[in-house]
């Protein structure tokens, strides 16, 4: 975990994402870098590389963009901890997966619009498109975290061989916070297996890595996001680990008659890979 990207948008949702950042760079002594994507006029090319701009409308937004970074970087961030910042000219999906690429960032943090529907986390918006896109673990942040804590973590997931690259990238992390892992297979009436097979997948699953502090959990329910939901409840989780599909994202997993009634579980960070 040496470096963690983290764009921005001066919204509320941004300032959380920024909030968990500086609490993970704390813990890893990882560096930062802020990016705010802006799309402008194709003449108008990045203020870093030193050309003229023909409109001068643009170039006081590009000054102002810049002195509400830096005002954003001290109020979120210690003076010493190693923060960089980028104006990029790109639009926000592009634009992130590219400047995480050219970083070689490990770890992308974002936050995410929206008020107590789930859906508007995951569907129609940059997060989602990155969160579908992107090989780089993503958490997700939808609310300001009063207590930070990474003591019990969720990975709920099929136990298939195609989730070991994301539970290698989602154990890394649990390491350093010293997490235990809630392993989580959901049984739904159209999902179904016996408690026996699926404990021994997962016992197969994990047999390869040295886990000290984690459980191993069946939990039945009428669909995998309710029981998602309602195990995370019962143990009071910080976070949510998922895989995902490049098609379709997570948003498969949430209904909309969920997403109307969830709890307040539903608001933690979620961590995914895409497979």
């Amino acid at each position: 975990m040496k470096k963690i990207l983290v764009p921005i948008d001066f919204s509320k949702p941004s300032e959380y994402a920024a909030k968990m950042a500086a609490k993970i760079a704390k813990k890893t002594s990882a560096s930062i870098t802020l990016i705010h994507l802006i799309e402008l006029p194709s003449e108008i090319v990045d203020i870093y590389y030193g050309s003229r701009f023909s409109i001068p409308e643009s170039m006081l937004y590009l000054r102002k963009i810049k002195e509400k970074i830096l005002d954003f970087k001290n109020n979120f961030f210690a003076e010493d901890m190693k923060v960089d910042y980028f104006i990029k000219l790109n639009n926000p999906f592009d634009g992130i997966k590219k400047y995480a690429d050219k970083i070689d960032a490990d770890l992308i943090i974002m936050g995410s619009r929206g008020h107590s529907k789930f859906e508007e986390i995951i569907i129609g918006s940059n997060t989602e498109k990155i969160v579908r896109s992107s090989k780089i673990p993503v958490i997700v942040v939808k609310r300001d975290s009063k207590k930070f804590s990474l003591k019990n973590l969720v990975f709920a997931s099929n136990f298939k061989k195609d989730n070991k690259e994301v539970f290698i990238k989602f154990l890394d992390f649990a390491n350093i916070f010293n997490s235990k892992i809630h392993l989580l297979r959901v049984n739904t009436p159209s999902q179904f297996e016996n408690t026996f097979e699926a404990k021994q997948k997962m016992k197969d699953f994990i047999k390869e890595y040295n886990l000290l502090k984690y459980s191993i959990n069946i939990y039945d329910d009428t669909s995998i996001e309710k029981g998602i939901i309602n195990f995370s409840r019962e143990k009071k989780v910080d976070l949510i680990a998922l895989s995902t599909h490049g098609r379709s994202g997570i948003s498969h997993l949430f209904s909309r008659s969920v997403a109307k009634s969830l709890s307040e579980i539903a608001l933690k960070p979620i961590f995914t890979v895409k497979i």
